[in-house]
């Protein structure tokens, strides 16, 4: 059983027993399934692990809570997985509990096959893990190993970013993803309030909540159906912050943001850093600010090399994390031995200590000997008015290795590319202009608004062998 010490998640709990911290929702509902999960979780010695993923947020929180409490391993999955999907999530997890919507209270689900008996690894050493999935690059489910004490770090460090007590949220976002289980962490943790509403309906506002003290969390593609909607922005904009994150926002999202005066507060983050890494203020986006502001108190953040050397203020470079935050490793997967996470982000940081995101060093393109960054170009590219959506990628090319190639969607007909390409002249270097471009009606983004690189990559294999629009023997550093 998980010792009460006073931040620890039992101890808030009991701090906060039969508060009605949850709004839009039953909040007596919460306390006594929590109840009933952990009498049924002090039945079982640690470790047990318990696979939870309910598709009731309610149900999903007390789960949630009650595994943290009772210190048994946790880890987070989604109600929606296929067959194949749970049957993987089973193999890898090897669950002796599974909590989900179509299960029975203690037994597996269903669809789930009886699992033999586990070896023990190094996850049954930790002090209540809380294993968060993600798909990483190669689209496997792993897991984020986190622990109860690296959620709290980053709980700690939005309170000292923005200089308040209780984090009150408005949670349009799923639960069982970090940006919505931060939420209600933070809530909970700071003596908050936490109103869950469904994503596509962010209106209305419940009246037990004021938004100038609350936070309200996005993704790109749920502020732009925001933005459509003008009849609700006059509420929303009432919000204390509106942190934007999950996928980079385009600038003319943002510019049509600013345009309505909303608080944003654009927001560099992830799974292993439980969430904020850095995040602007809002009195600074409405002042035309382009960055994601400054690390939050309990991050370090540095720019480095391809040795993993620190570079000065203002050069190009991957961004590597130390954090109090930080996980613990990836599940499957060894602990990681080092505090010290290097991510496979492009970033700068100004003298200021503000951070510029440029893209993925994943995606860099590679073209003549010379390193180019896609989300430097796209950003140029929609700086010229022309078009509506871009994605930039690096296509096979036997002289070059690879070209820089645009797919986009025009503003009209009349846009075509030799007037974008124009424009970007005065922007960019000669090899960062595309060479091969491919107009869209529009471009695939999933529910985030990232986009779909590996479908627009298919939709170039028919134009693979279509020259590059300058001159083939030309050198694209020319």
């Amino acid at each position: 059983m998980a010792m009460a010490t006073p931040l620890s998640a039992r101890s808030i709990l009991e701090r906060r027993l039969n508060d009605p911290w949850l709004l839009g929702c039953d909040s007596q509902r919460f306390w006594r399934i929590l109840g009933q999960r952990i009498g049924e979780l002090e039945q079982y010695p640690p470790p047990t692990r318990v696979l939870l993923a309910d598709s009731d947020p309610v149900q999903f929180l007390a789960g949630f809570f009650a595994a943290c409490a009772t210190g048994h391993p946790l880890f987070l999955g989604h109600a929606g997985w296929s067959t194949p999907e749970w049957e993987n999530a089973v193999r890898v997890v090897q669950p002796d509990l599974v909590w989900s919507k179509s299960s029975s209270e203690t037994g597996y689900d269903r669809s789930c096959p009886d699992r033999s008996p586990r070896q023990s690894d190094w996850l049954d050493e930790m002090d209540a893990p809380i294993c968060i999935p993600t798909g990483g690059t190669s689209g496997q489910l792993r897991f984020v190993v986190h622990t109860w004490d690296t959620l709290l770090a980053s709980v700690q460090g939005m309170q000292a970013h923005f200089d308040v007590d209780a984090i009150h949220s408005y949670c349009v976002l799923p639960v069982y993803h970090v940006s919505g289980l931060m939420q209600a962490v933070r809530s909970l943790v700071t003596g908050g309030m936490l109103a869950i509403a469904s994503p596509k309906d962010l209106t209305p506002i419940p009246l037990d909540l004021d938004p100038r003290n609350t936070f309200l969390s996005l993704v790109p593609t749920q502020l732009q159906r925001l933005l459509a909607q003008p009849n609700d922005l006059r509420d929303v904009a009432q919000f204390r912050a509106i942190l934007i994150g999950g996928a980079p926002a385009w600038p003319a999202l943002l510019n049509q943001a600013r345009q309505h005066h909303l608080p944003l507060a654009p927001t560099y983050g992830m799974t292993e850093a439980a969430s904020q890494v850095a995040t602007l203020h809002p009195e600074e986006f409405l002042a035309e600010a382009t960055h994601v502001g400054r690390s939050l108190p309990h991050v370090r953040l540095t720019v480095v090399d391809s040795e993993e050397q620190r570079l000065a203020e203002g050069q190009l470079g991957r961004i590597q994390i130390q954090a109090d935050s930080l996980a613990w490793g990836y599940y499957p997967g060894e602990p990681w031995r080092s505090r010290l996470f290097l991510t496979d982000d492009m970033g700068v940081l100004d003298t200021a200590g503000h951070l510029c995101i440029q893209g993925r060093y994943s995606n860099k393109i590679i073209t003549g000997g010379e390193n180019v960054y896609p989300n430097e170009v796209e950003a140029a590219i929609l700086a010229t008015g022309l078009v509506r959506d871009v994605c930039v990628l690096g296509q096979p090319d036997t002289t070059w290795g690879e070209v820089v190639t645009a797919i986009y969607v025009p503003q009209s007909e009349a846009d075509c590319e030799e007037a974008i390409a124009a424009l970007l002249r005065s922007q960019l270097s000669p090899f960062k202009i595309p060479k091969r471009w491919l107009a869209q009606s529009s471009l695939p983004r999933n529910a985030q608004g990232k986009l779909n690189r590996v479908a627009l990559r298919q939709q170039l294999i028919p134009i693979a062998e279509i020259p590059a629009t300058d001159q083939i023997l030309d050198s694209p550093t020319a």
